[in-house]
């Protein structure tokens, strides 16, 4: 077995008095592709950073191959230094490395390489060290949150990138459909030390839950022998005889191993306010359209909005996804077009940018809206430090400022928030960043159980599949077209996924025409890249073979029992047509626009 590339033994760390990491490794081989999970707070990022060399472990040791290259993608990456987003990835090349990836890296990620940091918002932030770390096709490859930021369009375009690289992969996201696509071994920090798990993500959750089910019953078990042995020594006459110390010091060790037992983290317990129900009708918009300057933004959109529909809106960045929310409550008026809010609405925002949180606001104040110290919650009166509890805050952290929180810690807490007002309209922008998984399942399971209606913009496909009922897809030009059921469902409709990217610069939309303007001189060639030419060789055998499957699946489909026999097999094997079908038509389009592309470069 091939030595590995990257190795942490028994690594401990402390900050403050809180042991973080108490004896956590992590083995990375060449080529492999590893998800590190865990709760808010664990100390993934931190163990991470142990990895790529940029913080020092009190304890234990970092190995690393001489030959091996590593890359670090940080959560919060520092483009300052450099004059521009091309400046910043090419100082990430290494002599020999090939520079024109790193504007192909820029150009594919929606960049132009000539952007000034100082202007950047944070998602294009994130796309520049996107492109700095993976320029150089390193050996390793550390990924803290890559998605966080991303549109939908970046995230497809990442993990088809990542899928095609030899790189080894450790990545952190709370993003499952990510994380089951390229994962093919999972890493669990918990309690400060690791697990491993020679699976994908996909099989995590069953494992991690027998794990903590079996930690329950020797709990239990230490619970009752304690017990036991407190009974001896109250009753038992011969207790304080000398040859029955050796049974008092094993009691000792007893309750002192039941002491240091590091328990999991309890779960967040959300609790949404629910004002009376609204009318049938939650919104009505009638034939909408916004548009700044030449540019339209939403281009004459309607829908009705019924009680109880889970309504998620998807697309590119820029696309008019929250202009289009804004409407939709209110907020922002339409240039034509009328919108209409139903009966008895009453609406409670989540708002992504945690532009509701002031800085210097103690964690009382934001939920309480400085006035005492109590907070309503479904009509009772409850004491903000157990509110708060149910979101896995301290009560020592009630007057922290929210400026120390760390962004798990933001997002717990702007939902606490939204969820004490009542509402019969939740409003969602992105409600999933920098949220744990668990906390995220539980997110899920409210959003099922409330008897309200829910307007969500997301990234997170899999989030999207639990909770929409129906899908609204930005497909460019200001139009907005809906799709029954969720991410999944959309996909296959439309027989493909979001789809490249189709927004312009806003500086290219500002830009004034001049009056006299010569003819444009011709733009020069794209040049087929390894990619394509690797593309234009393969899809053919590919086109076959989905074809061939197309046929399989459809000649199952047309057996006329089948159904009956079997209902659940029948749908699956719908499903599968349907994405089988989706992948066909996307590889045939593809091939097309290449064969197109080097005919006229060959021409």
């Amino acid at each position: 077995m091939a030595p590995p590339l990257l190795q942490l033994t028994d690594i401990h760390l402390t900050f403050g008095g809180t042991p973080l990491l108490t004896g956590a490794e992590l083995s990375v081989g060449e080529g492999e592709r590893l998800c590190l999970v865990g709760r808010n707070g664990s100390g993934k990022s931190t163990l991470l950073k142990i990895a790529a060399g940029l913080v020092e472990q009190d304890r234990g040791e970092r190995f690393v191959q001489p030959t091996a290259t590593i890359r670090y993608l940080p959560q919060e990456p520092d483009l300052s230094a450099f004059p521009t987003t091309l400046a910043y990835v090419e100082a990430g090349l290494a002599p020999g490395d090939d520079a024109y990836r790193a504007r192909y890296l820029l150009e594919q990620l929606g960049l132009t390489g000539e952007e000034a940091p100082a202007n950047l918002s944070g998602g294009e932030a994130r796309r520049a060290a996107l492109a700095r770390v993976l320029a150089p096709e390193p050996d390793i490859l550390l990924l803290d949150e890559p998605t966080n930021h991303l549109d939908l369009p970046a995230i497809e375009w990442l993990e088809s990138e990542l899928k095609a690289m030899r790189s080894a992969l450790v990545l952190i996201s709370h993003d499952r459909r990510f994380l089951e696509s390229l994962s093919r071994a999972t890493v669990w920090l918990d309690r400060g030390v690791t697990r491993r798990l020679d699976k994908g993500f996909a099989a995590f959750e069953a494992w991690r839950d027998e794990i903590l089910e079996q930690e329950e019953r020797e709990r239990h078990k230490l619970d009752r022998k304690i017990a036991m042995e407190l009974d001896w020594l109250r009753y038992g006459v011969t207790a304080r005889r000398k040859r029955n110390q050796r049974r008092l010091a094993e009691l000792g060790a007893m309750r002192r191993e039941r002491r240091e037992q590091r328990r999991v983290l309890g779960n967040v317990d959300m609790t949404v306010s629910e004002a009376d129900l609204s009318g049938t009708l939650v919104i009505e918009a009638r034939h909408i359209s916004k548009s700044y300057g030449e540019r339209r933004i939403v281009d004459d959109f309607s829908i009705r909005i019924l009680r109880g529909e889970r309504v998620a809106i998807v697309g590119a960045n820029g696309a008019g996804k929250t202009t289009l929310v804004e409407m939709l409550t209110g907020r922002l008026a339409p240039d034509t077009g009328t919108v209409r809010l139903g009966s008895n609405v009453v609406m409670a925002r989540l708002d992504q940018t945690r532009s509701a949180l002031d800085p210097e606001a103690s964690l009382t104040d934001v939920l309480t809206d400085g006035a005492g110290d109590t907070v309503v919650v479904n009509g009772q009166s409850r004491h903000v430090v157990s509110y708060m509890k149910d979101f896995l805050f301290s009560p020592e952290q009630a007057r922290t400022p929210v400026k120390v929180l760390s962004g798990g810690e933001r997002a717990r807490l702007l939902l606490a928030k939204a969820l004490a007002s009542p509402s019969n309209l939740l409003v969602l922008d992105e409600p999933t960043n920098d949220l744990d998984l668990e906390t995220l399942d539980l997110l899920q399971e409210m959003l099922a159980d409330y008897a309200g209606t829910v307007l969500l913009v997301s990234h997170d496909r899999d989030f999207l599949d639990r909770v929409a009922t129906s899908v609204l897809m930005a497909e460019g030009q200001g139009r907005f077209v809906e799709y029954a059921g969720g991410y999944s469902d959309m996909v296959a409709q439309r027989g493909s996924g979001v789809g490249a990217r189709t927004v312009e610069k806003a500086k290219a939309q500002k830009a004034p025409k001049p009056a006299a303007e010569k003819p444009a001189a011709p733009a020069p060639r794209r040049k087929l890249s390894f990619k394509d030419r690797h593309a234009l060789e393969t899809l053919p055998a590919r086109i076959a073979e989905l074809e061939k499957a197309v046929a399989e699946l459809a000649a199952k489909l047309s057996d006329e029992t089948f159904y009956a026999r079997d209902p659940e097999g029948f749908a699956r094997v719908s499903a599968r047509l349907a994405e089988v079908q989706g992948e066909l038509s996307a590889a045939e389009e593809r091939w097309l626009e290449l064969e197109m592309l080097r005919e006229e470069l060959e021409g």
